[in-house]
């Protein structure tokens, strides 16, 4: 059986991380066939597990309808040379043509939904443009799949599908070898992953440190059009000499091994895959409690929930863990023993499995 995988973008982020764990996991069940706007991470990891990729030129993640007709038509052409026995389309814009394509040429598909449009802090007409036209391409599939509860009752409060169409599957990850050991008394290195954007907001994570009399040094991992306003604000902040920047880095896990505190001071986030990695290599994770990360992170046991743009509360929780090499020692266990009973990659590929078949024989 063959399953085609479609999405818009193919760099390095959590939804393009689900699907190569999609593609590895059921490469031996399936003929697996994946279709992107453009080349990157994900196209060279999913050629060296073997699948038969396709670069979609038009599908772009603006709106820009001469392209988005002509993205709908490239889609339709893979269908037509791979013929597959299910769709699974990621990510809004590909979300929303791979689900016409497939409704036009009566194959079956399933959707996960990695954020919606109208949950995020996006203008008001993108709201107004993203809610009818979830609930049109919602028509158009067999099955959704959301990443949290917290995406499955907006779904629900919107209107996009009935629950007998929704399922949550927490996203997952294998297991890795490289674990941390978060006991540092001397300078504890605190890390963040993340794009360099508006919504992930650096910014704020500095301000917090700028109090924050204690040694430390912050290690920033990742690109992005924001990067160049966090560096001008490092040096304005006096925090040069302890801030690092590695930019997009394929040895994530070994610099979380190094690590003793996890953050991400983001505005916005359905799930956060990023900190199930934390979680996996032992860190306590401070975070902005926004979207389903409530579902990830459990306050005060694997880590903090830091009310959003809250610089005073993520001043105190950094320095508590910073003073106390036993508490993220103890959180860091918590966060590793969680990740192994929510967020496994067995897990994950165990239910979406039971997705593509109930779909599939429909």
């Amino acid at each position: 059986m063959k399953i085609l995988y479609v999405i818009t973008r193919a760099g390095n982020g959590g939804a393009q991380t689900n699907v190569l764990e999609l593609i590895r996991g059921f490469q031996d069940k399936f003929e697996i066939i994946l279709a992107t706007g453009e080349e990157g991470f994900l196209t060279e990891s999913a050629l060296s597990l073997g699948a038969k990729v396709h670069i979609l030129p038009s599908l772009i993640r603006s709106v820009n309808p001469f392209q988005d007709i002509q993205a709908l038509k490239e889609i339709l052409w893979v269908i037509r040379q791979h013929k597959p026995d299910l769709l699974h389309v990621h990510s809004s814009k590909a979300g929303l043509l791979g689900r016409l394509a497939a409704k036009l040429s009566n194959t079956p598909s399933v959707f996960t939904d990695h954020g919606w449009a109208f949950a995020a802090e996006l203008p008001w007409y993108w709201k107004l443009l993203a809610v009818p036209s979830e609930w049109l391409a919602a028509r158009w599939c067999s099955k959704i799949i959301t990443v949290s509860e917290y995406d499955l009752s907006l779904a629900i409060q919107y209107n996009i599908a009935s629950q007998d169409k929704l399922a949550r599957i927490y996203l997952g990850l294998p297991d890795t070898v490289y674990r941390a050991n978060p006991s540092k008394i001397e300078l504890v290195k605190i890390v963040m992953v993340a794009r360099f954007s508006p919504q992930k907001n650096q910014a704020l994570l500095l301000q917090a440190l700028a109090g924050i009399d204690k040694p430390f040094e912050l290690i920033f991992v990742g690109n992005g059009p924001t990067q160049s306003q966090v560096e001008s604000l490092t040096r304005d902040l006096g925090l040069e000499k302890q801030v690092k920047f590695l930019g997009a880095r394929s040895d994530v896990e070994q610099i979380l091994q190094d690590a003793d505190i996890f953050v991400l001071s983001t505005n916005w986030e359905s799930f956060g895959l990023v900190l199930v990695e934390a979680m996996r290599a032992n860190l306590p994770v401070v975070v902005s409690d926004v979207g389903g990360v409530g579902e990830v992170i459990v306050d005060g046991e694997t880590g903090f929930l830091v009310p959003k743009s809250d610089v005073a509360t993520m001043r105190e929780k950094l320095t508590q863990l910073i003073a106390k090499p036993d508490l993220r020692i103890r959180m860091g266990q918590a966060g590793r023993k969680r990740y192994e009973t929510n967020f496994t990659i067995k897990r994950m590929l165990s239910q979406t499995f039971e997705v593509y078949k109930t779909v599939i024989s429909k």
